[in-house]
């Protein structure tokens, strides 16, 4: 009677024991995957506060250089197509973060060019007003590639954990797949010629 009960409490302690840790590995999951979404909303945050910029940058551009039309609706017809693509976190696939990533960076071109004509423009380059929305243009640059980078990072300790033995199992029992990384544009690593 003594060895049977030793016994059935060893096996109650190792179910114990296996349910304590697919519990903790469960939770930690859920708790990174968390981290992915809300990083990625912190990617979108930043990209919409870019598309929130443009309309004010192209409205002082264009007070200034009115025959650029074709640059000018360049840029609003980016912004249009940025601001329609919308990526769920919960269902982040690399496919949906190409094309988002693809039209982000068209709007990028958009406005380099955007940028490059006002060169033509010494007025326009002194205006306060275009000076100000150029500073907070280029601030939300460097904070797109500071939360893309911070994303990248939640979501590669993500990835690692749900692909660890013998977590692996977990994350395929419940369901965790593996969140795609931002990647250079094509073409990044070829440095530009530059001419004088």
């Amino acid at each position: 009677m003594k060895k049977g009960l030793i016994a059935l409490l060893a096996v109650g302690a190792v179910l114990l024991g296996l349910f304590f840790w697919f519990q903790g590995n469960y939770n930690n999951m859920v708790k990174l995957d968390e981290g992915v979404q809300a990083a990625w909303s912190q990617v979108e945050n930043v990209y919409q506060r870019r598309a929130d910029l443009i309309p004010n940058l192209v409205a002082t551009v264009k007070g200034y250089a009115q025959h650029e039309q074709q640059t000018l609706e360049g840029v609003i017809s980016a912004r249009s197509k940025a601001t329609q693509i919308t990526v769920d976190p919960e269902n982040l696939t690399s496919e949906e973060l190409a094309k988002y990533q693809k039209a982000q960076g068209e709007l990028g071109a958009a406005l380099g060019k955007l940028l490059a004509i006002t060169e033509n423009y010494p007025d326009l380059k002194a205006n306060e007003n275009f000076l100000s929305l150029q500073s907070q243009l280029e601030g939300t640059e460097n904070r797109i590639t500071v939360e893309r980078n911070k994303y990248n990072q939640v979501a590669r300790e993500y990835n690692t954990t749900i692909r660890q033995f013998p977590k692996n199992i977990v994350a395929g029992m419940f369901g965790f797949e593996k969140k795609p990384y931002f990647e250079a544009q094509e073409g990044a690593e070829t440095a530009p010629k530059v001419e004088f």
